[in-house]
This record gives structure tokens, sequence and C-alpha cells, in this order.
């Protein structure tokens, strides 16, 4: 799919944008959005961005996009823990 984005051409001067590398530049602000937003999975953000696990680990923490981890999350690897601790 293509989308074309019009910008004003007094913005596109004034922000001095680097052309070769705004479509990227879009993608990737569109990817964080929808992964915040619990559009998208980190696996699917790989997909899109062609990123590997650990890329996208470091592509989300530097775009401040935080692992979904919830409470529930949370005690269900302390009870996984408390299994795993009392098998040995």
């Amino acid at each position: 799919m293509q989308i074309t984005v019009d910008l004003p051409d007094e913005f596109v001067q004034r922000l001095d944008l680097n052309l070769d590398y705004l479509s990227r530049r879009v993608l990737e602000a569109f990817v964080v959005d929808a992964y915040n937003t619990q559009q998208l999975t980190a696996a699917e953000v790989g997909h899109i961005l062609h990123l590997n696990r650990f890329e996208v680990d470091g592509f989300l923490k530097q775009h401040r996009a935080y692992l979904h981890y919830t409470l529930a999350d949370f005690n269900q690897d302390l009870q996984t823990i408390q299994q795993v601790t009392q098998q040995q």
C-alpha cells in the first residue's frame, strides 16, 4: 500500500526534511503509535520494519515504546517462578 502525505512547502523548507529518509520516519512513527495503542505486537513491528527481535527491542526503547507488561502478566510470572522453585 502506498500512502501520500501532503505537507505545505513552507513547512517542508522550514523543517529541512531529508526526503530520502522521510518515508521511513513516517513509517516508524506510525508503527510506534500502533504498538503503543496495542494494535501491533512487537513481532509485527519487526516484520513491518524488517528488524530481528533484538533490533525491535532497541527500536522500541529508543522510541520510548515499552513492553506491554500488565499486573496479570506479573502475577503469572510470579506463579511460574514459584512453581519452578518448588520443583527444585
